[in-house]
């Protein structure tokens, strides 16, 4: 097996775990008041002697800003495998998400970006951008990705997959429509990861759950394996906001809080929390979209590059600017019997 697939094997897992996490977060988190929810939100944001990250020199510092409760906000969310790191040093975060909340809409957006897109990493020489973590923590993670979004990122969450089957399986397993037969024999770590599922809809305790977003022998391979994990994320946080699970967040939050590390307060949850009981889902992309994707090989390495950062920048935005869940506006009928729409408007929408 190739190195670039070794690679690969680990990068699906933690799609699923860091949002179902977020989600936990900010849907339920802070809405079950009581001491013992207070109790392991604090559990959340661990002391230096904890931290699996190093602190910092001084020099290498990155400042992260501050959210003032009103402005958009945005969460990185990490997942690493930690297995294959050295004692003592973190692993490279093998998905990355952002989660962008508009407060004023209470409107939310999902980006999964590309874990081998290569960017510039603040005060070091260009890479991918999931290597930024091992070089300074989560801050220029943070700064690493926001600059590629063209986003202000306040707050992020690492876990580790373990929190994973936890979480699917404290919250009862999710009820979910697997679109096609998937099967795939992993003889690495024997033969632990391999998958078997059906076709069908099925309830996915965090086992399968995991198999499922693990797939990724399409033809696409990572690219459409991204958009099966944003599908089956927006199940979960569905499911999160169920008043039953409101209600067992503790146990929730208990089972998930040995895997987590943020540089949220939980001053910073409640804020976050109370939002979330409202909050849409406005919709969700890949970063780079496909189209502004170029692959290249650099330094001995497959790397995915970007035709245009402007585009990308303006991409972002027009995502940002539509909320997918509100119905489409009604078009009249024209005299002559077609439908028509507002004049002056054209052009088509890339999601």
């Amino acid at each position: 097996m190739s190195t670039r697939s070794k690679k690969k094997k680990s990068g699906w897992k933690w799609f699923f775990i860091i949002f179902s996490v977020i989600v936990a977060l900010l849907i339920g988190g802070a809405v079950y008041w009581g001491v013992g929810v207070y109790g392991e939100l604090e559990k959340f944001q661990k002391s230096p002697d904890e931290s699996r990250f190093p602190t910092q020199a001084p020099d290498k510092i990155v400042e992260i800003p501050k959210w003032e409760g009103k402005e958009r906000v945005n969460v990185l969310l990490l997942g690493g495998d930690a297995r294959d790191a050295a004692e003592g040093e973190p692993a490279r975060s093998d998905s990355m998400l952002v989660a962008s909340i508009d407060p004023v809409t209470k409107t939310a957006h999902l980006f999964s970006v590309l874990r081998d897109t290569y960017g510039d990493i603040e005060g070091y020489r260009k890479g991918k951008i999931n290597s930024a973590i091992t070089l300074g923590g989560p801050p220029l993670a943070m700064k690493t990705v926001g600059n590629l979004l063209g986003l202000d990122i306040q707050y992020f969450i690492y876990t580790d997959f373990e929190g994973f089957k936890s979480l699917v399986d404290t919250i009862d397993g999710v009820w979910f429509e697997v679109e096609k037969d998937m099967r795939y024999r992993d003889n690495a770590d024997g033969n632990r990861y391999d998958i078997d599922l059906k076709k069908g809809y099925q309830l996915l305790d965090g086992d399968k759950a995991l198999q499922y977003v693990r797939f990724r022998h399409d033809a696409l391979s990572d690219y459409t394996r991204t958009e099966r994990q944003r599908n089956f994320l927006t199940a979960v946080a569905k499911k999160l906001q169920s008043t039953w699970n409101i209600i067992r967040m503790k146990e929730i939050l208990e089972s998930v809080s040995p895997y987590i590390e943020t540089n949220m307060s939980v001053s910073d949850m409640l804020k976050l929390g109370q939002l979330g009981v409202n909050l849409n889902m406005g919709g969700t992309a890949q970063i780079p979209p496909m189209e502004l994707v170029k692959e290249e090989r650099v330094n001995g390495s497959d790397v995915i590059t970007i035709r245009s950062e402007d585009a990308l920048l303006g991409y972002v935005q027009e995502v940002l600017s539509k909320d997918e869940s509100q119905p489409e506006p009604e078009q009249s009928a024209s005299p002559d019997g077609e439908s028509g729409g507002n004049a002056g408007s054209s052009g088509s929408s890339t999601n």
